[in-house]
């Protein structure tokens, strides 16, 4: 059965999925038609889109001028992390497909979000770091989000996963509502690593970047322990700033 779903027979297996555990769509109310990223309809999920407009070369915030190359945070305070490699925009069906598997637990919407980071120009790595949870926060959500969308750039392009490389030593409370210098403020001093790192040019990954208060200091706690360079790469950022 398992060889018949890998060769072809996975379309009729959703199928029979959605038949027996149908469900209704978040973002247009209809029946989902896809069990690889139910409740998501196709229809929807064909709507999600790699973002194209103009961006920071940096951190690839959007940028209202498509004559501008370099956004205003990262002229004022240069990042430790040499770029970021961006998929969308936080918003939409992308937006509600994180949400859904971020905080609801649909974990079967990893590998088709994660599919989304193979469109990217992911330059040659020595691996690939997810960002990490506290213990805290990993028993609470009961999964590290991020570590399961690194498995899928992992697999396919077959990076190095460093799963444990990178610690979140202490619980931090939630940056909602906090802007850059607070969301910083938050998160200092918080990671740490277990070894020492010689030379390596590591990928960072994380789902949602926001102000980059979170890579940012994931990329110095990695840069300090000796990495080469960091290159983070995320899923969706947050609208023009």
């Amino acid at each position: 059965m398992w060889n018949f779903v890998k060769t072809g027979g996975y379309g009729l297996t959703s199928s029979v999925l959605n038949l027996m555990y149908p469900s209704i769509c978040p973002i247009c109310k209809g029946r989902s038609d896809s069990y690889s990223h139910s409740p998501i309809c196709l229809n929807c999920w064909k709507g999600i889109e790699q973002y194209s407009g103009p961006s920071c070369r940096i951190c690839a915030s959007p940028l209202v001028s498509e004559y501008s190359t370099v956004c205003g945070e990262c002229i004022n305070a240069l990042p430790p992390f040499s770029m970021v490699l961006n998929y969308g925009i936080y918003s939409g069906v992308l937006a509600e497909a994180i949400n859904l598997m971020k905080f609801y637990g649909v974990r079967r919407l990893t590998r088709p979000l994660g599919r989304f980071f193979l469109s990217l120009e992911i330059p040659e790595c020595d691996g690939i770091v997810p960002v990490p949870l506290s213990k805290k926060g990993l028993r609470a959500r009961g999964f590290n989000q991020t570590l399961l969308l690194a498995r899928v750039i992992s697999k396919e392009l077959r990076i190095p996963l460093l799963m444990d490389m990178l610690f979140k030593k202490k619980d931090t409370p939630p940056q909602i509502g906090l802007n850059a210098k607070e969301r910083l403020k938050n998160l200092r001093g918080v990671f740490e690593t277990c070894m020492r790192i010689d030379n390596l040019r590591l990928l960072l990954l994380d789902d949602v970047m926001t102000t980059g208060a979170t890579v940012r200091e994931c990329s110095k706690t990695l840069i300090k322990a000796g990495a080469r360079e960091v290159i983070v790469i995320t899923l969706a950022r947050s609208s023009m700033m």
